[in-house]
């Protein structure tokens, strides 16, 4: 049983009742009230405190007189890890992303399973892993390459017409503009004063780029330098004031249009973000398995640091493993003052 220095007790009691899928593989739960031992994600009914015990293999846990849930069947979960390993490095080397049915039997599973193996441990299905991935070499080849017809065969695909409609869904404008920093862009701006402190927003044509605080035009500049910077618009009105409705009620769904860039990782870290309910949060290492890559919650952390649209891409509602608040980039009071809007 768990006591040993490995992890504590009451680490172990808080990743179960967050259900945290990151800590799955490091320790079972067993019920003595029921004979059973699960995973921490378990999604059944959580136990009473006085009746769990923490055993770090599933083996301890039989030898405890327990059997396996059947509803979580966390013996699986080596096999699982094992076949995600796979998968991932089948993933990796396929040009094309490799079929579903190829894929989930070199992973030992059927395409079915496989499928939702897959998209429980990452938040992707198999196919839009695989998009990510070529989208990430894209963006790669975008900027080491001399050329845009040179990128699109290096980051594997067959023609110009996919590679653009995929750039145009994922760049929010044209390739060859974005290799170039953003010139010839036209970025607009406003201030607009919040109960959380003044507010900066700008927004291209396509939608909203940043959104933060204590930060002015010069700031803007910096991070912008190649674009044409300018103020206000009728559009920026509107934009400023549902802007600030969603900073004074962050629980609420906003449908704002957004423009915003990152490596295919980031991007899959600020999807997960805002799949997060109001009112709860996701460890970063959770993040960081939903977002196909467990173990790196120090890269979810930093894609949560990337985030330029603060409250609109909710990386409030990231935590620590240990439920402590982590970082913000415009403070812990306002990253708090987020939370218990919301109901935390």
């Amino acid at each position: 049983m768990i006591g040993d220095g490995a992890i504590d007790e009451q680490a172990a009691w808080a990743a179960v009742t967050r259900r945290d899928r990151a800590w799955d593989g490091r320790f079972v739960t067993g019920v003595v009230s029921t004979g059973i031992y699960c995973r921490p994600s378990c999604a059944a009914r959580h136990p009473k405190r006085e009746n769990v015990r923490f055993y770090q293999a599933s083996s301890e846990a039989r030898a405890a007189g327990l059997r396996p849930c059947l509803r979580c069947r966390p013996d699986e979960i080596s096999r699982e890890a094992e076949a995600l390993e796979k998968a991932f490095a089948l993933l990796e080397r396929a040009e094309g992303g490799g079929r579903l049915a190829e894929v989930a039997e070199a992973a030992g599973y059927s395409p079915h399973h496989f499928h939702r193996l897959f998209k429980r441990a990452t938040g992707l299905t198999p196919a839009e892993y695989a998009r990510s991935k070529r989208a990430r070499k894209m963006t790669e080849s975008l900027t080491s390459n001399d050329s845009v017809t040179g990128a699109i065969y290096d980051a594997g695909y067959s023609g110009p017409a996919r590679f653009y409609a995929d750039a145009k869904a994922r760049l929010g404008m044209r390739p060859a503009v974005w290799r170039d920093g953003g010139r010839g862009e036209t970025i607009r701006w406003a201030t607009a004063e919040t109960s959380l402190g003044t507010m900066l927003l700008a927004s291209t044509e396509k939608g909203i780029c940043r959104l933060s605080f204590d930060e002015g035009e010069e700031e803007l500049r910096s991070r912008f330098p190649k674009a044409a910077i300018e103020p206000g618009g009728e559009r920026m009105r509107e934009l400023v004031e549902r802007a600030v409705a969603a900073v004074e009620a962050p629980e609420r769904p906003h449908d704002l249009p957004l423009d915003v860039r990152g490596t295919a990782f980031q991007e899959a870290v600020w999807r997960e973000l805002s799949q997060i309910p109001p009112g709860e949060t996701l460890s970063y290492a959770a993040l960081a398995a939903k977002a196909g890559k467990p173990g790196a919650a120090r890269a979810a952390g930093t894609a949560c640091g990337a985030n330029s649209v603060a409250i609109l891409i909710p990386c409030h509602r990231a935590k620590r493993g240990d439920g402590t608040l982590g970082g913000f980039a415009y403070g812990l009071p306002r990253k708090k003052a987020l939370l218990e809007r919301e109901g935390q």
